[in-house]
């Protein structure tokens, strides 16, 4: 993997937004999840998520919404997580949630709900 500005902008801003589990995965890739570590740390993290406009916390509200209409609930636990270190409230991330679920139907909502209590719990954040 070639580091560059990119690069060691996404490298932080996952650690700022997920601690050390969110550099693990790409601190211990191996060649063949290489590419796609670097492909989320230099383009998702280093360069869309460090755009200038939106903050860090509306795009984490942003994904917590999308998360839920896709149904990914590993992702939706892990930016649960990043959204409370990006500054979301438990109040704000339930009214997301809330939202959320009346556009995209109740059973990806309501499986979302119960994920992003247990992110919640697990952030300290209940």
């Amino acid at each position: 993997m070639k580091k560059d500005d990119s690069f060691d902008r996404g490298r932080a801003m996952r650690f700022d937004m997920f601690g050390e589990p969110g550099v693990r995965s790409l601190d211990d890739a191996d060649d063949f999840q290489d590419p796609l570590q670097d492909l989320v740390t230099r383009l998702c993290f280093g360069d869309v998520w460090s755009r200038p406009g939106l903050d860090r916390r509306t795009r984490s509200m942003l994904t917590i919404a999308i998360l839920v209409g896709q149904a990914r609930p590993d992702q939706l636990r892990n930016h649960i997580k990043g959204a409370i270190a990006n500054g979301v409230t438990k109040d704000e991330i339930r009214e997301i949630l809330m939202h959320a679920t009346i556009y995209v139907g109740l059973p990806a909502g309501s499986d979302s709900w119960r994920h992003a209590r247990e992110a919640l719990k697990e952030a300290d954040a209940y």
